[in-house]
């Protein structure tokens, strides 16, 4: 093991980095395309969300046959959008990429510009997805930092500075930007990092006896490594919605001023003396926050008249409305045990 003092030799390192990745490089739809709309789609589907998710449920391959262009995104209504991206959470991110592939359509003739500043400066892109795309698309020699290679580049430097702070942070971009600056393909480089922190080089695992740059490493206690500011506080949070359903259909709010902004829901339950039954109870985590959903019978309304954003939807159009996955089940198993209800003997 070197000190952490000396640098590591870039070249050597890129090159035996490269080397295992040749050997060892999972497959992944946008690995086999140099198309910046493709790699952009999923760098964006990947922020906050598992590898598995996006490609296993169908995530990455429905969405390109939905939209195989910025031209089709561009095109297309926000409904069809966030419908498309249902499943997967934290919605803003499918809004910006309906803003960015309006604004590649409109300012640069649907072609992706390929100077960083420019990416930088379209909508939701940040360092790292510029970089991402700039070095997967154009193979340009871009640095790129993410939670799995923040972790490789503390255990290789054998830094405890905290990576989430804000030295910890250009530490790591000064680091990755050193490491790729004589690699042969900063797209493999690239990749090949980022696939290391995936596999070998993981949060409570450190497969350092197969590793192909322990040689660079400087570090003696990996499982130490990377040290955090803080860890997250989980909130527990109480819902209280309720399920309304007429001869006309179910009746839905529109969500305003919050993340899911024009998504649909169960509309939430007002405050009353004595709460409706509980038809259904489900669980889902968000952010920092594990809510516990009650879905309530409908409660006693003065008025007949519906409030601002409150629709009455034909159950023949539920399931071609955007809604967030929590209310999708929870309204799916309402209505079940709804129709089961019905069927059931004794009840016809």
């Amino acid at each position: 093991m070197q000190p952490s003092s000396q640098p590591i030799p870039a070249k050597p390192f890129a090159r035996a980095l490269a080397k295992w990745f040749a050997a060892n490089g999972r497959d992944y739809p946008w690995r086999r395309t140099t198309d910046p709309y493709a790699i952009l789609v999923s760098e964006i589907m990947l922020q906050q969300t598992q590898i598995a998710t996006v490609l296993d449920r169908g995530f990455y391959d429905q969405w390109m046959k939905l939209f195989p262009d910025f031209t089709s995104l561009a095109r297309a209504d926000e409904n069809v959008v966030l419908k498309a991206w249902e499943g997967l959470g934290y919605y803003r991110r499918a809004r910006n990429l309906h803003k960015l592939a309006k604004s590649i359509l409109a300012d640069y003739a649907g072609v992706f510009p390929r100077d960083i500043e420019l990416i930088c400066g379209l909508p939701g892109i940040g360092p790292y997805t510029a970089g991402a795309v700039a070095s997967f698309a154009f193979d340009d020699r871009h640095a790129i930092v993410d939670g799995n290679i923040t972790r490789v580049l503390a255990r290789l430097f054998d830094d405890a500075t905290p990576g989430d702070s804000g030295r910890g942070i250009a530490l790591s971009w000064e680091r990755a930007a050193l490491l790729i600056s004589e690699a042969a393909s900063p797209r493999v480089h690239n990749s090949a990092l980022m696939e290391l922190g995936q596999t070998l080089c993981r949060p409570m695992e450190a497969k350092c006896d197969v590793c192909p740059v322990a040689k660079f490493c400087a570090t003696s206690d990996p499982l130490s490594l990377p040290v955090k500011t803080k860890r997250t506080q989980i909130t527990a949070v109480t819902e209280r919605v309720f399920f309304q359903c007429t001869k006309d259909g179910v009746l839905l709010q529109q969500e305003i001023g919050a993340r899911r902004t024009g998504l649909w829901k169960l509309p939430a339950l007002p405050e009353v003396k004595k709460k409706p039954r509980e038809l259904h109870t489900s669980a889902y985590t968000i952010t920092r926050y594990r809510v516990t959903l009650h879905v309530h019978a409908p409660p006693q309304m003065k008025s007949k008249t519906l409030p601002l954003h409150h629709t009455i939807f034909p159950l023949c159009d539920l399931a071609h409305l955007p809604m967030p996955s929590p209310y999708r089940r929870a309204l799916n198993a309402v209505l079940a045990a709804q129709e089961s209800s019905v069927q059931s003997p004794g009840n016809g």
